[in-house]
């Protein structure tokens, strides 16, 4: 099953402020499909965003006291002084939250759109680096403060990261890709990213790609075959992307996960 925003919340709150863990993942979803989307100025301001948020959260923990709309610094600050009582243990950690915290914090504010190239811009690498911060403190978030098994923590995000993809749409029991330009090996691509780590087996491919079997099975073999292994079949029968596959879909795909 298909880890969602609601599910994802309900296992990190309690401990967290339901409010604030709400908050947390749903920026988290917006700076990566904002990134997806070549946004790169929304990509740095929803990370910013997102640090606000977790501040909040550490401050929370820390001190004991819930305040939704307290500042960063401030939240910051206590953390690090050695003279308040501190709850979040171990410390380290909390050193550790805090430091990254700052750096892509004052990083998102600070940096200005400076052109280096006719063709690639100085904000596709930062907001690169203002996701790979925001992708660090979520996990450590989530491995602190996860409620369920430890071993699904890198598995839920993962697929949280996966499951929005507005041009799949679900209708009871019946999954569509809602756009016409694809070919049948790139339909079964966005099929299996919006399925994550479980994948789909044979059958419910064949149901959900709108091709005839034949070229089904036909993609099927050249995405699993040596000259291309962008998807690999699993012990379960399922088929799942590879890291591969999940690279071509980065690269080359993105756009396609949206709504023609």
């Amino acid at each position: 099953m298909l880890v969602d925003r609601a599910s994802l919340s309900v296992q990190l709150s309690p401990p967290l402020d339901d409010q604030l863990s709400q908050q947390l993942v749903d920026e988290f979803i917006s700076e990566e499909k904002r990134f997806i989307q070549q946004d790169w100025e929304p990509s740095q301001l929803d990370g910013g965003q997102f640090c606000e948020v977790l501040a909040r959260i550490l401050y929370h923990m820390d001190s004991g006291n819930l305040n939704r709309g307290k500042e960063v610094d401030e939240c910051l600050k206590y953390l690090e002084n050695d003279q308040n009582p501190h709850s979040f243990q171990p410390r380290q950690t909390a050193l550790h939250l805090v430091k990254v915290i700052r750096t892509v914090y004052k990083f998102r504010s600070a940096r200005g759109a400076v052109h280096i190239s006719p063709t690639y811009k100085a904000n596709h690498m930062d907001s690169k680096f203002v996701l790979e911060g925001v992708r660090w403190l979520f996990a450590e978030a989530l491995r602190v403060w996860w409620t369920d098994d430890r071993e699904k923590v890198a598995g839920a995000i993962r697929e949280l990261i996966q499951f929005d993809v507005p041009a799949v749409g679900k209708f009871q029991d019946v999954l569509l890709v809602q756009r016409v330009d694809l070919s049948p090996s790139d339909e079964i691509l966005v099929l299996l990213h919006y399925a994550g780590e479980r994948g789909f087996d044979r059958r419910e491919i064949g149901r959900y790609v709108m091709c005839a079997a034949p070229r089904v099975t036909e993609a099927l073999n050249r995405l699993t075959g040596p000259q291309s292994r962008q998807v690999v079949k699993l012990g379960s029968g399922n088929f799942r992307l590879t890291d591969v596959g999940s690279k071509y879909m980065r690269e080359k795909l993105s756009e396609k996960l949206f709504m023609s």
